[in-house]
């Protein structure tokens, strides 16, 4: 019998869906601050049930000897060392739907906090107290909310502020144009554009490197001098000082925030300021949320332990065990071309056509799109934004297209796959294919030929086919240190364009990428991640 070990608080309900499925379990939420406790105890578990207080780290997994499955109840993983759990076999579910509502009508509730100072009137009120005057607040009819982020929870967001007759202009380079008119909201290409013309501004993106200190001191200082910032996305996307400093120079009429670049936050230099708001992370934190993903969790972890199915995984494809030796080759595959076609695409997406062309057209086609949808969209959105399961439903919530389609075998190899990603600047494409050793292989690059296996770390670049590229390239990465492991090349046409596609020992810093850039003879150079 499968064992299961709660470490966080979960419902009553929820243990007891371990247990009608046959799954032993411990409920031990104790164990979830006490990581020397844990660590002692968890080889004896096949899963284990989280919330955000449980860290799970190389160090603990490493002793997680029979460990299988890790279900985080919410969206946020964290807390989980992803990287280390697949390295260890060990899949990593979270429940990407489960409090997206509750974590909209925070916001909304924040922003309504911060407009009529309810906080600061609610003590000064209590304390004896009455201050009409110094109250004084502003109006939510009417006013431009700046959404910064249209994803699940921001498209929640911008249909209640619709409701409330506020006019919602949204920023997301992936929100495509057809998806703003049936959320009813403007879509601005230049987030400068969105700082200038918003009377109250929420975030609701992921942390990502792209994202990281989105709003810094240079970007606050765009904002509409007057408005009101607010955060219930992720800690680190707002320069927390910066938007102090707004604050104290009178440039921001308030801000409110539910999520810090450091948690716990005991300190911050919002602490103390008039009219800003600060809540402990309770984006989340209603008894309806909490109870939807703690009975999601326990019923995936279940259908995982007990049947073998994967649901909301992270870094595993929803396939049965039946299907899985031989979609894991063609899966992998599609993981690559998609995560090749996200870290080359900076524009929004409006479609996104996958051909599967002979025998892998015969087999279950839906794990392989989903895989392939998801690591597109990861580079776009962020790991804890999407997985296997939520990948279509976040296409679908960007307005891309998905079409799938079956061919005969055509051309040099007898069963490939090929992505097209059409965006509103260019159309691109790559296609893959699996070698007789069970290792994906990059097979063609904007309809160019070549063959490269992924690595690691990989450089890309597209280059004017002049004679003596390679030798310049090639002394470049010498002068920068960077060892080359292997070297595909290809060209449409002499003199004309042509690609490189490197995999190197170590990524390069962003400054060695601009050195290779500058090379005359190239026209993009991108790092390449897999």
């Amino acid at each position: 019998m499968a064992k299961v070990l709660i470490s966080d608080k979960l419902s009553d309900a929820a243990v007891q869906i371990f247990r009608d499925n046959g799954v032993e379990v411990d409920f031990r939420p104790e164990l979830g601050k006490d990581p020397a406790a844990l660590a002692e105890v968890i080889g004896d578990y096949d899963g284990l049930a989280i919330r955000s207080a449980t860290k799970v780290t190389a160090d603990l997994l490493e002793k997680a000897t029979n460990l299988k499955v890790v279900g985080r109840a919410g969206i946020g993983v964290d807390n989980v060392d992803i990287p280390a759990a697949s390295a260890k076999g060990v899949v990593v579910m979270n429940t990407p739907f489960g409090n997206s509502i509750t974590t909209a009508e925070h916001a909304i509730a924040m922003m309504f906090a911060v407009a009529r100072q309810i906080p600061a009137a609610d003590a000064s009120t209590q304390a004896g107290k009455w201050e009409k005057s110094r109250f004084m607040g502003s109006e939510i009819t009417g006013k431009v909310l700046g959404l910064i982020g249209a994803g699940n929870i921001g498209s929640v967001v911008a249909s209640r502020a619709l409701g409330l007759k506020m006019k919602v202009v949204a920023y997301d380079p992936f929100l495509s144009h057809d998806r703003a008119v049936e959320m009813g909201v403007e879509k601005v290409e230049d987030l400068d554009e969105l700082l200038r013309r918003a009377d109250f501004i929420t975030l609701h993106l992921p942390k990502t490197d792209k994202t990281a200190n989105l709003l810094n001191a240079e970007r606050i200082a765009k904002i509409k001098p007057g408005a009101r910032l607010i955060n219930c996305a992720r800690g680190g996307l707002v320069d927390e000082a910066a938007v102090a400093e707004a604050l104290k120079s009178g440039h921001l009429a308030g801000a409110a925030f539910d999520v810090f670049a450091v948690e716990p936050a005991t300190e911050s230099p919002l602490f103390g300021l008039d009219n800003v708001v600060c809540t402990p992370h309770l984006g989340a934190s209603t008894s309806e949320a909490q109870e939807n993903v703690a009975l999601q969790v326990a019923e995936q972890m279940s259908a995982y332990l007990v049947n073998g199915a994967i649901s909301n995984a992270l870094n595993a494809p929803s396939v049965t065990a039946e299907e899985a030796p031989r979609l894991k080759p063609w899966i992998e595959l599609c993981e690559h071309l998609g995560s090749f076609a996200g870290q080359v695409t900076e524009s929004p997406i409006s479609t996104i056509e996958i051909e599967y062309v002979g025998e892998v057209g015969e087999l279950n086609l839906k794990p392989l799109t989903s895989a392939l949808t998801a690591s597109l969209l990861i580079p776009l959105v962020g790991e804890g934004g999407v997985n296997m399961v939520s990948a279509p439903i976040v296409a679908r919530e960007r307005g891309v297209r998905i079409s799938e389609t079956r061919k005969d075998a055509q051309g040099a190899f007898g069963s490939y796959v090929r992505l097209i990603v059409v965006t509103e600047n260019q159309t691109r494409s790559v296609a893959g294919t699996i070698y007789s050793d069970g290792r994906p292989r990059f097979i063609q690059i904007k309809g160019i030929n070549l063959e490269a296996e992924p690595t690691q770390h990989m450089l890309y670049t597209t280059n004017t086919d002049e004679p003596g590229y390679i030798g310049a390239l090639g002394t470049m990465l010498g002068e920068l240190g960077i060892n080359i492991a292997t070297f595909a090349l290809g060209r449409s046409a002499k003199g004309d364009e042509a690609i490189a596609l490197l995999g190197i020992d170590e990524p390069p810093s962003e400054e060695m990428i601009a050195r290779i850039a500058a090379l005359p003879q190239v026209r993009q150079a991108k790092y390449l991640r897999f």
